[in-house]
């Protein structure tokens, strides 16, 4: 089992960037792949990016490919979801999530999810 914590929302400005955190506890965390999606008010959660164990493996949504970065640091437990060029509709509450398929896009194929943290972008 692994618990998630994200941190590194925030209000930021159109154009602007964040690093979003993902830490794990658990010492099996090497062995999950991480997924990052977020939730707009009134929509339905969406998948962002995810990550296999290795970090060798990445896939991002149409959306953000070539504006966000995932990465990870298994020594620190850590996943990074780096957002650049922001735009309004990225404000959402970002969530990540472990599982184990790697490359899914499924919400339902990752068991165990944080908590979230906001992002607001101001055009």
């Amino acid at each position: 089992q692994v618990q998630l914590v994200e941190s590194g929302g925030g209000l930021v400005q159109a154009g602007g960037s964040l690093r979003l955190s993902c830490v794990a506890s658990g010492r099996t965390f090497n062995r999950y792949v991480i997924g990052w999606f977020r939730q707009a008010p009134g929509k339905e959660r969406e998948f962002v990016a995810t990550i296999s164990w290795s970090g060798g493996y990445t896939d991002y949504a149409d959306s953000v490919k070539g504006r966000f970065t995932i990465s990870r640091d298994n020594g620190k437990n850590t996943v990074y979801l780096q957002l650049n060029s922001l735009k309004p509709e990225d404000t959402a509450v970002y969530y990540c999530a472990a599982g184990q398929t790697v490359g899914s896009r499924w919400s339902t194929d990752y068991a165990y999810w944080g908590q979230g943290t906001q992002v607001t972008v101001s055009s």
